[in-house]
């Protein structure tokens, strides 16, 4: 008799889109993935990424064993052999060299994994180390800095009301390809092709056409690196010409004064040289987007991949601010989700913090317990105390992902021992003395902890696992809750 065949329905894992899909399903074998046109928040939008969870879940090279890298290659080994010998030697660098001499990195995936991201928080803390690194600070940390500066909680990011907006500002962003990026909105295209089609304007600011820059009413082609200048200048013209008009923020603002000194010498004349932005066209920017109805700025990579990352989210911040657009219908909104992570967040020690220790080489500040990942390499290559010997990696791929990886690659050659807990042999696990590979993604249950606090609109959905997890297989939270078992027992 053949399987019988069934329909799955989930949420996809594989970014911040959290769009709704639907697996066809005959036996063990995953017929068909395609967009869920019943869910209410991604109405049937898919992109090519979802139709990938197939391909990595059946995909052969796909490591199911611990895994031990020997003079002669890969040799699988078992569960307690590995946990025991990742323990072991996680504790003897440790006591030899200090707490701070093992260091971690955890990569995007664990953030859409609650389960690893939970346990993964537990096993840091029972390392006491130091030295954290993650894939943050790649590209969305000034989003973090200022909103822990402004709001007093680095997740305390307000979202773009797209659906209601009438004047969306994007810098350095491209939300028809991204889908939002800490602005989750699956099928962006059609967002904005919505905000269109009910009167509102769309206008764009990037050096480069993009798929977004193709849909806007105007395409400013603006200098690479000037982000913070033209803002800088929309500020100048809204108080010269008194349209600072802050609404109900009114009586909790501080520092407006100050504010208006600082931006005082930018006038879009003075800037026009380093922006290519020509004054009028600055001014007539300003104008609009203060006499809108309602109206949001919004920036991304572009504005936060730069040396002015930070300036730039925190103007963009402002300008929502004195323009009465933050925490109002169509402008930049704080989200209410079902599970409240910025409450769990605060409890496990991660409102916020900065510079509160630096990094031993350059003396870089941290921010949230973490330390820049740009720093990581040169911590493990410089010589001395508090020199790194020792790496933990989840669900990362930083030789690739981040800034001057032949140097991390290099880096990592030296390390007396390395563990990735990854279920790929990659450009940065290849260097693990040890792999521990959890289960796929389909054999886990499945909430979204993190992205719907940055959702355009309220959402929830909890996915049961699609298949059973196999024997002798652990999720990652199992595989951390073994090694901080065994690390109290020694």
């Amino acid at each position: 008799m053949s399987a019988a065949e069934f329909t799955h329905y989930r949420t996809c894992h594989l970014c911040e889109a959290i769009c709704g899909v639907e697996v066809r399903v005959r036996g063990t074998e995953i017929l068909s993935i395609r967009g869920d046109e019943q869910d209410p928040f991604s109405r049937g939008h898919i992109c090519p990424k979802a139709l990938g969870i197939k391909d990595v879940h059946e995909d052969p090279d796909r490591i199911r064993q611990p895994m031990r890298r020997t003079a002669t290659g890969w040799q699988e080994i078992s569960w307690d052999e590995a946990i025991d010998e990742v323990a072991r030697r996680l504790v003897s660098i440790q006591r030899e060299h200090g707490a701070d001499a093992v260091a971690s990195y955890i990569g995007n995936p664990q953030v859409h994994n609650y389960s690893g991201l939970l346990g993964g928080a537990k096993f840091l803390r029972l390392l006491r180390s130091r030295n954290r690194y993650s894939a943050t600070s790649v590209d969305q940390l000034p989003h973090h800095f200022a909103a822990y500066f402004l709001y007093g909680h680095q997740l305390m990011i307000p979202v773009p009301d797209i659906d209601r907006t009438q004047y969306f500002l994007v810098l350095g962003g491209n939300p028809v390809v991204s889908n939002g990026s800490l602005m989750t909105s699956p099928d962006g295209s059609r967002r904005l092709k919505a905000l269109r089609t009910r009167g509102g304007r769309l206008v764009v600011s990037d050096p480069r056409r993009t798929e977004t820059a193709e849909l806007a009413d105007t395409h400013l082609f603006i200098t690479p690196g000037s982000d913070a200048l033209l803002l800088l200048s929309m500020l100048q013209v809204l108080f010269a010409e008194q349209r600072i008009a802050p609404a109900a923020l009114t009586n909790i603002l501080d520092g407006l004064e100050t504010l208006r000194e600082l931006v005082l010498p930018f006038t879009p004349e003075v800037t026009a040289t380093s922006t290519g932005l020509a004054p009028e066209v600055v001014r007539q920017l300003a104008r609009d987007f203060s006499s809108s109805s309602s109206a949001v700025c919004y920036g991304r990579m572009g504005v936060s991949t730069q040396q002015f990352g930070a300036i730039c989210q925190w103007l963009i911040q402002v300008l929502n601010i004195v323009t009465g657009n933050l925490d109002r219908v169509g402008g930049a909104m704080f989200t209410r989700p079902a599970f409240d992570i910025l409450a769990l967040a605060a409890g496990f020690g991660q409102r916020g913090s900065f510079n509160k220790r630096q990094t031993r080489v350059r003396g870089l500040p941290e921010f949230g317990s973490e330390f820049p990942v740009s720093a990581l390499a040169e911590e493990i290559l410089t010589p001395g105390p508090g020199q790194i010997r020792a790496l933990v990696t989840s669900a990362g791929n930083p030789v690739i992902s981040t800034p001057n990886g032949r140097q991390l690659e290099k880096a990592l050659e030296q390390l007396d021992f390395m563990v990735s807990v990854d279920f790929y042999l990659n450009e940065t696990t290849r260097h693990a003395h040890l792999i521990l590979p959890p289960t796929s993604a389909l054999e886990r249950d499945h909430f979204e902890l993190v992205c719907n606090i940055l959702a355009v609109r309220n959402t929830v959905r909890y996915s049961q696992p699609l298949f059973d997890k196999p024997p002798g297989a652990l999720h990652d939270w199992e595989i951390f809750e073994r090694l901080c078992a065994r690390l109290e027992s020694l």
